[in-house]
């Protein structure tokens, strides 16, 4: 299936993420080579896979920015630590680059092992980077601070996710605080990387106050500072809407929030709605992370586990509630792209990375293709981790 050096898209639907309508989509060397009106006039000599669409929905490939690739887990003991996510875990949700976190668990996993499982990904065809750092502080780093890892070390782009308003975090001070946003501030003016402090938002009464001083007594820039989590409670979505204003970009979680908070199709159509920012939004799934609930008194009264395709989920969702393709696929493309400063990925256009997703008459995903290579055709699995089935 992938033994062609050029795929000619034909007559795709193109949603880049903005509507474009009828487009043939030349790939070649992992690349969107062009975006064309008219069918080219290959050379014959050529290895062309040629697959007419025939109107089907291209999009861009999905960017989950906060998935425990190394699993996460093991708040209800050594038993429930999760098992590294496989490959295929990820394309069936039409995800085609993750971003890997330690969260909880920053003792026994660490960053030695978060980059080796991105650098496995990478290897089975998938892009993936990584964050330094953990829930706790000091953080967790490989080369003994984050400024360090972020700038010398080529996956890690950012530090999170940095616990605050939990129980489980250390309880940062607002110069914590600030000493970690100002390396990461630091390595993202060196390298162009994302640079942000991926922040942890847990169900505490202070929300995002620490954040909110954070912004009022330094200089750091707004954009540094990146909530997760925002849609837990109802007051900290507000909050966390508020935030963006001032230039911060928010995650909403794709997991189910119970009455104290909005579920993710239910904030992403709030946010769609508001006058809010379009381009400080994204959506993330958690996953391979545990989804705890305690009671007040910090006591574990359940838990789930999460995965790339509840994000994938979302956008059904909203789709099937009639929103509309081009308004909420920025949220897990473009948007996130922008965020973590993935230059050649969130869009489809010309010498973009060939990462493409294709829906089928319902919107469900079809085929999926990941650097110009098919991971999902025809809904079967052409490709598949290396020790998965």
């Amino acid at each position: 299936m992938n033994k062609h050096s050029l795929t000619l898209l034909k007559n795709a639907n193109l949603y880049a993420p903005e509507a474009l309508g009828i487009k043939h989509i030349l790939v070649g060397g992992g690349r969107i080579l062009q975006i064309l009106d008219q069918l080219p006039n290959l050379d014959s000599k050529l290895h062309v896979q040629q697959l007419d669409l025939q109107g089907a929905s291209v999009i861009p490939g999905l960017i989950d920015a906060h998935t425990h690739i190394t699993g996460g887990g093991g708040e209800a003991g050594f038993a429930t630590r999760v098992p590294p996510v496989p490959l295929s875990q990820f394309t069936r949700a039409g995800v085609t680059t993750a971003v890997g976190l330690l969260g909880t668990d920053d003792t026994t996993r660490s960053t030695e092992s978060l980059v080796a499982q991105v650098y496995a990904l990478r290897e089975e065809g998938l892009s993936a980077y990584c964050y330094t750092g953990g829930y706790h502080l000091p953080p967790t780093t490989l080369t003994g601070s984050i400024k360090t890892d972020i700038v010398f070390v080529d996956p890690i782009v950012a530090v999170g996710e940095l616990a605050i308003s939990d129980h489980r975090s250390s309880q940062p001070t607002l110069n914590e605080l600030l000493k970690v946003a100002s390396e990461a501030h630091v390595a993202r003016l060196m390298t162009g990387k994302a640079g942000t402090v991926h922040l942890h938002l847990g169900d505490g009464e202070r929300g995002l106050s620490l954040v909110r001083e954070a912004l009022k007594e330094s200089e750091i820039p707004a954009r540094t500072f990146n909530p997760t989590h925002v849609n837990r409670q109802r007051f900290l979505f507000k909050e966390a809407c508020e935030l963006t204003q001032q230039g911060c970009w928010i995650d909403v979680t794709a997991f189910e929030t119970g009455e104290e908070g909005y579920e993710p199709v239910d904030a992403l159509s709030r946010y769609i709605a508001s006058d809010y920012p379009q381009d400080k939004l994204t959506i993330s799934s958690d996953g391979g992370g545990c989804l705890p609930c305690f009671d007040k008194h910090g006591h574990l009264t359940k838990m789930d586990f999460a995965n790339s395709e509840s994000m994938t989920q979302v956008l059904y969702d909203l789709l099937d509630n009639g929103a509309v393709l081009q308004d909420c696929l920025p949220f897990f493309t473009s948007n996130v792209a922008t965020l973590m400063n993935f230059h050649k990925k969130g869009k489809i256009q010309a010498g973009f990375d060939a990462d493409l997703v294709i829906l089928d008459d319902s919107s469900r995903i079809s085929h999926v293709m990941a650097l110009g290579a098919w991971h999902i055709f025809d809904k079967t699995f052409v490709k598949k981790g290396t020790f998965e089935d």
